[in-house]
């Protein structure tokens, strides 16, 4: 299927690994012009070089920005033009008991997790109307709805980022401007293939059996019955950007692998 994305200009925050950079490969094969970013000039410079590689032709570029530093933020917006994409990916997580978790910790994961895809959209969105096209994705959680207990802020986050994309879809009505949010489940992204990569080590036991059993034990509801690749989250995000999706529009569409049973 052409999904009509050639020559569309994407912007993907925190692309350098994970489901950003699955979506950025994704888009580049559809021949879409892509810009990723990330904290480090290093990682912007390797992953450049890598989606480079995979798509000799492509037109790729990185922007490092850090969105808990508000002056790096101001300084990659005004480096952002004639965006026709707003992937809003850039997230952090933290595992922490309610009762430790500080105002500061709260303050930054909102930060970095809401405020970043508020100013991405707020300096994108109006261009994008005055020309009558774009899609902004918000990448959520299925976290946002079913808040784990030991993760409470970074629920918060992510049922925040679904009320901000929700409230943005009804500035676009009778536009061919979409706003929508996916909700991932359960993914094995590079920072949790490490994570489990380490305790199989430590207990001896194959990364294989380690994914199996954690999922039988943090998810055993899941349909999918298994980790989540960033490519299947990656699939969705890049149908929501092409033009074919018009009628999709201030939808929060489920991509957790059947782990929530409402919504």
């Amino acid at each position: 299927m052409d999904l009509k994305l050639k020559g569309k200009r994407a912007f993907i925050s925190g692309a350098t690994q994970g489901i950003g950079f699955a979506i950025a490969q994704q888009l580049l094969a559809e021949e879409a012009e892509v810009i990723i970013n990330g904290r480090e000039d290093a990682k912007i410079n390797a992953a450049v070089a890598a989606l480079q590689k995979q798509f000799p032709n492509a037109i790729v570029s990185g922007i490092v920005a850090d969105f808990s530093v508000k002056a790096q933020v101001e300084a990659l917006l005004s480096q952002l033009s004639d965006i026709d994409i707003l992937i809003n990916n850039v997230g952090i997580f933290d595992l922490k008991d309610f009762a430790k978790t500080t105002d500061d910790d709260w303050y930054h994961m909102f930060e970095v997790n809401v405020m970043s895809s508020v100013r991405l959209s707020r300096a994108l969105l109006p261009k994008m109307l005055s020309k009558n096209r774009g899609r902004i994705i918000f990448i959520s959680s299925e976290s946002g709805v079913n808040v784990p207990d030991n993760m409470i802020h970074y629920g918060m986050t992510k049922a925040a980022m679904m009320a901000v994309g929700n409230g943005l879809s009804k500035l676009t009505k009778g536009t061919e401007v979409t706003v929508n949010t996916i909700l991932g489940g359960p993914t094995y992204s590079d920072g949790v293939a490490k994570t489990v990569e380490h305790i199989a080590g430590i207990q001896n036991m194959s990364v294989e059996q380690l994914k199996v059993g954690i999922m039988q034990q943090t998810n055993p509801h899941s349909l999918l019955s298994r980790f989540i690749e960033p490519a299947e989250i990656a699939n969705l995000a890049t149908y929501l950007s092409s033009p074919l999706s018009l009628a999709t529009n201030g939808a929060s569409l489920r991509a957790d692998g059947g782990v929530l049973k409402t919504l």
